[in-house]
């Protein structure tokens, strides 16, 4: 019984502890990802890596992602003012 009378009572760390950003999920796809995606297709469709049946597929996958990332582009560039 000595040894539970002498245990230090620790106050709870969430109370006086700053509000944490959750942490970013590491399964998330990123623009660089999706970038990287549309190299390794192509490549992939270079070397012959699919066979012919498969390569409307990959084309139209690799259309899509493409016109994905440009509308990315040009959604990030800023609107600039018409000079007159």
């Amino acid at each position: 019984m000595a040894k539970e009378d002498t245990k230090k009572t620790e106050a709870p760390e969430t109370a006086t502890a700053q509000p944490t950003a959750p942490a970013p999920d590491p399964m998330a796809l990123s623009i660089g990802d999706l970038k990287n995606l549309s190299t390794v297709l192509d490549v992939a469709s270079t070397r012959g890596a699919f066979r012919a049946g498969e390569m409307a597929n990959v084309g139209f996958l690799y259309n899509k992602l493409q016109t994905f990332l440009a509308k990315l582009v040009a959604q990030a560039k800023p609107v600039e003012a018409p000079t007159a």
